[in-house]
């Protein structure tokens, strides 16, 4: 019987998670499988273990895993595989696939340009906008990123857009913004992260120490949270890991 375990990363703020809960659960309406979980990966409850093994306990055999992550970092690389090696061992009979997180995705585009619209701000003639992902240590983000703001760039015709990060990864938020703040009269922040988190709160924070001492105006869009065009994405995820199993483990 199939399954499919959904893992989010997880956030020590109740907020966040009951929004990636509430996301997934939406998605999950749409799939006609009969046992499905959601898990995370840190920081929240239940974790991928009790995830894995609700699965086994409804009766799965094939385990079909969807990570809820926006790009493919060490989590994605490293950390979910070494669990879900782990649990394979623990269950040999138990099949595990495990599927791609949105990645660079041509509807994501929309999505970004619709937030900036959002923004109640004017685009000027030079307006610079900031591209804000989590950050890794793994260059494949960098480079993930910086195509999404390209994509986002060709699309729209965006005079200037920037890729910036808010840990592990250069330019960060900080120095792209000092960098800019005689260049440009108006600078949007797009933060590219699913759902609220202490991540949003430190970037306030930023913003507000960068405009006490520059003239410049800044705007902070929202996160990119129940979209609807990100529901169609982790619908095309979810339905090409139950296709095939190019990423299962053996």
């Amino acid at each position: 019987m199939k399954a499919l375990l959904f893992i989010c990363h997880g956030t020590r703020l109740k907020k966040g998670r009951i929004e990636a809960e509430e996301f997934v659960k939406l998605c999950m309406s749409q799939v006609d499988v009969s046992i499905k979980e959601i898990c995370f990966l840190e920081l929240a409850e239940p974790s991928i273990t009790k995830g894995f093994e609700a699965c086994i306990q409804k009766g799965a055999t094939s385990i079909s895993v969807i990570p809820v992550f926006l790009l493919s970092a060490n989590h994605i690389k490293t950390d979910i595989p070494k669990k879900l090696h782990h649990l394979k061992n623990q269950y040999p009979g138990i099949e595990v696939i495990y599927g791609r997180p949105f990645g660079v995705h041509e509807a994501i585009p929309h999505l970004l340009w619709e937030k900036i619209m959002n923004s109640a701000v004017n685009l000027k003639k030079n307006t610079h906008i900031l591209l804000v992902g989590r950050g890794s240590s793994d260059q494949d983000v960098k480079r993930d990123l910086e195509k999404i703001a390209s994509n986002v760039q060709k699309h729209y015709g965006i005079p200037s857009i920037q890729a910036c990060f808010l840990t592990g990864s250069e330019p960060s938020v900080e120095e792209a913004l000092w960098s800019n703040r005689y260049l440009h009269d108006q600078i949007i922040i797009v933060p590219y992260l699913l759902f609220s988190g202490l991540l949003i709160n430190g970037m306030k924070l930023t913003i507000n120490r960068y405009q006490q001492l520059s003239e410049t105006s800044v705007t902070l869009c929202e996160t990119l949270g129940y979209h609807p065009i990100l529901k169609e994405v982790l619908l095309t995820r979810i339905n090409e890991t139950l296709e095939t199993k190019r990423y299962a483990f053996s």
